[in-house]
């Protein structure tokens, strides 16, 4: 496929990696933190982990029986994981009834699944790799046919990559496969690589039967709303979607070998997030994963109303007052109709009492549904990054992208989006593993931490310069205080003098009025305000010649609604251009200026947030921004994928297996023989050879310590290059039922869907 000239090739293929919404020129390399072969996991700084939040509880403190109703965005448009449509929903509802041989603990660590496997060890290294899967005896498909060695090889041969006829979103590691076999008995499979892969754990989960991978037309169309076999805790039942009330339903599967299910069934429902507050308050819902806003409407109903007993006696006096009213209507019936009717509004209040009243209980029973959820909290296996486009433009120049990493303080970018949830607010420092994973390194040394002169210092050098030879602002000067809200230095003395000038001016006045008494006030409160324009004249025009740009005339007037040092808007699309005072460095007489793309839904209002603060922060080193704000569904396809921006936001997803999910993302782009760019994931269009390399060299070594020292030592050169820069790991923010169990914020871990059940 090809968007603009640029190709995301068949190489993009890891859905895995799909980005979340909300998705040059070197120098000699400083010296890489992580770089050396010889380092160890022991020796990098350990980081506590965020523990998942899921109200753990023991099988026996559950109830057996129940429904759970948990939102998803859509009803999924495919059941098949392993194409490109598949979305969150699709992988939410194949953990349920699809066998995963490995599944993750919350460090991200992959761990054999003993509902399916007896073992599964690699048993031979040379000439070639073999791994040996022993299944459970019990394991079988609803079907009633066991799982076996034709199940896994129909899956790597629709998956391998050979066969263009299956439509395919990813086969990364499965073309490495070079046979399939059983082995001593049914229950064993054998499986040989062609070509050694660290990352073999990945592989068949969740693994599908043979009637969905034997054939392509099985594969492409016969999964889309239906499974013909499934072998998980669930069963599907039903899948309803219709627009505006769409659902998935699974029930108890029967045939489940395992430990039986404690839930009677399980319903995905269709909720759109902008609609989730008002689903949760109807009590629609169980479980739901919400946004900062509605954890707070949440945590509000939780508290306590001061004020209860009060409010109640007034709604006994008020029902005593109708009786009476009432009462009264009832013996003055005889006074006419007329009579009876004012009687009776009285007794039932106005329209507008009436009107207010409903409001109020509608109200306080939504707060009452409130009240019996529990916001459950950690850090999502994602993270955000800022992304440079590094194909064309100022940012080509890697001293540019990384004077404008090195202009960003990710610290309170991170502070600002996860203290306020009280979540560790501490700035991601790798590309390929969240914290508290194992292997887990901080290589950001490799670009160097926030520095203002130092971000100066490698404009200057590429070029961009103040003209005339003027100093860019000093970190801790004029930029750093606007980048914190506060006056500048001058700005302050400015003040003081301005203050004082206008006390020895008052006081003339004071002298001149005793003077010259025969002035009308008319004419004194005219010059008084004559004498009050010229001063602010006088002090604009002294702010102004502090600020303008190499010499360029401004108007001096203060624009309505425009803020010291932000952006402002202009343009019909939402853009908004750097504002006129900031100190812009040149290049051959033009301002660096770097298009910032954003999106406009409700849901990324965090991103805007974040987007404006960064923005301000690159007003410190003499970099405008354009913020331009596109609609969601254009964003990710039409900018991003399309290479249409300089400055951009989005998140990625964190993996267990990095050598192989990371790699399209930082792949260096390959020209293609029509003159197009081939670019997998890599939408910065930032990449090395040596990258390259690290991760071919990862992805192949079976060593697992060895495997993650590489994948270390890539991370570093990552960030070296500066295409994106990592900010904070996303927060995960959960609505559940507070007397639901083992279900929640998972981080990392995969669910157990066995185990969700009600308290007793």
């Amino acid at each position: 496929m090809s968007i603009d000239g640029i190709r995301v090739g068949a190489a993009s293929r890891q859905r895995r990696c799909t980005a979340l919404l909300a998705a040059g020129v070197l120098l000699p390399l400083p010296v890489l933190a992580g770089c050396s072969s010889s380092s160890s996991e022991e020796a990098a700084p350990r980081q506590a982990v965020v523990p998942q939040d899921v109200a753990s509880a023991a099988r026996g403190q559950l109830r057996g029986g129940g429904t759970v109703r948990w939102a998803i965005d859509a009803v999924p448009v495919t059941l098949n994981t392993f194409q490109s449509d598949a979305d969150a929903a699709s992988d939410r509802i194949a953990g349920a009834v699809l066998p995963a041989l490995f599944t993750l603990d919350e460090r991200g660590r992959p761990k054999r699944n003993p509902d399916y496997l007896d073992s599964a060890d690699v048993t031979e290294r040379e000439p070639q790799q073999v791994v040996v899967y022993k299944l459970k005896r019990a394991a079988k498909w609803s079907d009633g046919r066991a799982l076996g060695a034709e199940d896994f090889a129909a899956q790597w041969k629709a998956l391998s990559g050979r066969n263009r006829a299956y439509w395919t979103a990813r086969n990364a590691g499965y073309e490495r496969i070079r046979k399939i076999e059983q082995g001593h008995s049914p229950q064993e499979v054998r499986v040989t690589f062609a070509k050694p892969y660290t990352d073999w754990r990945s592989l068949f989960t969740p693994l599908y039967p043979k009637a969905v991978m034997g054939t392509p037309g099985a594969f492409n169309d016969g999964a889309r709303k239906t499974l013909k076999a499934t072998a998980g805790p669930f069963a599907l039942k039903d899948v309803d979607g219709t627009k505006g009330r769409g659902k998935v339903t699974l029930v108890r599967n029967t045939r489940w070998w395992g430990e039986r299910t404690k839930l009677d069934s399980v319903v995905f429902k269709a909720v759109a997030r902008d609609r989730r507050a008002a689903a949760l308050s109807a009590g629609e819902l169980d479980v739901a994963d919400i946004d900062r806003s509605t954890v707070e409407k949440i945590q509000a109903a939780a508290r306590p109303k001061s004020g209860n007993r009060s409010e109640k006696g007034g709604d006994a006096r008020q029902a005593a007052h109708h009786g009476e009213s009432l009462a009264g209507a009832l013996r003055s019936a005889h006074a006419g109709p007329t009579e009876a009717l004012r009687a009776w509004a009285r007794a039932h209040g106005t329209p507008r009492e009436r009107d207010a009243e409903r409001a109020r209980r509608a109200a306080a029973a939504r707060a009452g549904n409130l009240r019996g959820y529990t916001v459950r909290k950690s850090l999502e296996p994602a993270y955000t990054q800022l992304a440079l486009n590094g194909a064309s433009g100022p940012l080509a120049d890697e001293r540019v992208r990384r004077a404008v990493a090195r202009a960003i303080n990710r610290q309170a970018i991170a502070d600002a989006v996860l203290k306020p949830l009280a979540l560790p607010a501490q700035p991601l420092g790798s590309h390929l593993l969240m914290a508290g994973q194992q292997g887990y390194q901080d290589n950001s040394a490799a670009l160097g931490s926030q520095d203002t002169e130092a971000a100066q210092a490698l404009l200057s050098s590429a070029g961009w310069r103040r003209e005339g030879g003027a100093d860019l602002p000093k970190a801790g000067g004029k930029a750093e205080d606007r980048r914190n809200g506060d006056d500048t230095a001058e700005e302050r003395d400015e003040k003081k003098k301005q203050a004082r000038e206008e006390h020895g001016e008052k006081k003339d006045e004071k002298k001149g009025e005793k003077r010259d008494g025969e002035k009308k006030a008319p004419e004194k409160r005219d010059e008084e305000k004559q004498a009050k324009k010229d001063r602010e004249k006088r002090d604009e025009e002294k702010r102004e010649g502090a600020r303008k740009d190499d010499g360029e005339k401004r108007d001096g007037e203060k624009r309505d609604g425009e803020k010291k040092g932000s952006a402002k808007e202009v343009g019909p699309g939402g853009s908004r251009a750097g504002s006129a005072d900031v100190h812009a460095v040149r290049k051959d007489g033009k301002p660096l200026v770097l298009r910032f793309v954003l999106p406009t839904g409700t849901g990324a209002e965090p991103l805007r947030t974040v987007g404006d603060r960064i923005s301000a922060m690159l007003e410190g080193i003499g970099v405008r921004t354009e913020i331009v704000k596109v609609k969601d569904d254009s964003y990710f396809k039409d900018h991003i994928a399309a290479g249409d921006y300089d400055l951009a936001l989005w998140s990625w997803p964190a993996s267990a297996y990095p050598a192989t999910d990371a790699r399209p993302i930082f792949a260096k782009p390959q020209p293609a023989a029509d003159g197009s760019l081939i670019v997998e994931q890599n939408y910065t269009r930032v990449g090395t050879d040596h990258i390259d390399q690290l991760f071919d060299q990862a992805v192949s070594e079976l060593d697992g310590a060895a495997s993650r020292s590489l994948v270390r030592r890539a991370d570093a050169r990552i960030w070296a290059v500066a295409g994106s820069l990592p900010l904070y790991q996303r927060p995960q923010l959960v609505a559940a039922r507070s007397n639901l169990a083992n279900v929640g914020a998972y981080g990392f871990a995969t669910p157990r869907y066995q185990d969700i059940g009600f308290r007793k």
